[in-house]
């Protein structure tokens, strides 16, 4: 396994595990049982995944052949389902595993078009499907509003992680150098967006 294997690796695990924390969470605010728990949780941590593989034409998905990352949400949905009372401030660990997981996953979704030789822009393109998609589905199983039409900077941060993955491997940086900056970069917008409340300008504001 190359570095850049391992990388990729690493990142796929921490994405899943902390999306589908998010998403029991979500479950956890809207008192479903166990069951909820998973599926919430299931379908936050592997959505965007889903999505990026049916669009690159990938079939069957890869989670159908290789179930790990159904096992890893279904753990870690049932886990968060029965130390859900240990979270403190449950809307902060929300919004920071849901940033996490959105840096991971643009990044990850990038790299999968590049790898399938797509253009650049629809790398990028994918990249932010991946980031999204997932806790779309979230949203809408917890008849949330859904976050990619709150105000505050969100799909900006997937366009920038996934926009900064393509652009250096287009440059020749290192693959595992540049999903790494990318991840920081978008990240980081992500975690200032939080932080400071920052918001782009709203039609009609």
């Amino acid at each position: 396994m190359t570095s850049l294997d391992q990388l990729l690796f690493g990142f796929s695990i921490i994405g899943t595990v902390v999306f589908a924390v998010s998403g029991a969470l979500f479950a956890a605010e809207k008192r479903m049982d166990i069951l909820g728990f998973i599926l919430v949780g299931t379908v936050t941590g592997v959505g965007g995944g889903t999505l990026r593989d049916l669009l690159l034409g990938i079939s069957p998905v890869s989670w159908v052949h290789n179930p790990m990352a159904v096992y890893i949400c279904i753990g870690a949905s049932a886990l968060t389902y029965f130390t859900v009372d240990l979270y403190r401030k449950r809307d902060a660990w929300i919004l920071w595993t849901d940033a996490i997981g959105l840096a991971v996953f643009a990044v990850m979704g990038a790299q999968a078009a590049m790898a399938y030789q797509v253009p650049p822009m629809i790398a990028v393109v994918m990249g932010v499907m991946t980031a999204t998609f997932g806790g779309l589905m979230r949203d809408v199983l917890c008849a949330e509003v859904l976050t990619l039409m709150r105000p505050e900077i969100y799909i900006s941060c997937a366009l920038v992680g996934a926009a900064g993955y393509v652009g250096l491997h287009q440059l020749g940086v290192n693959e595992s150098i540049a999903a790494t900056v990318a991840f920081l970069m978008g990240f980081g917008l992500r975690a200032a967006a939080i932080w400071f409340k920052l918001t782009l300008p709203r039609f009609g504001a």
